[in-house]
């Protein structure tokens, strides 16, 4: 096998194991984007309920004590 040939069968090998490699990486991107979206869905619905049972720290108007002078 002349060196040229051995030269283009190398990189061949190394273009494949390259390629599966970004494969396999891609799969792990695609399942960890979909932890995180999982994990955003709930931290917002998490958000939701804790805002829905914290009490205001506003005041109603009606609780609201009036101004010392008056």
């Amino acid at each position: 096998m002349d060196p040229i040939s051995q030269r283009i069968e190398e990189l061949e090998t190394k273009l494949a194991f390259q390629e599966a490699t970004i494969e396999e990486l891609n799969g792990e991107v695609i399942a960890l984007n979909r932890v995180v979206a999982e994990q955003q869905y709930q931290l917002q619905l998490i958000v939701t309920k804790l805002k829905a049972i914290e009490p205001s720290n506003m005041a109603t108007q009606a609780e609201e004590t009036p101004p010392p002078h008056y």
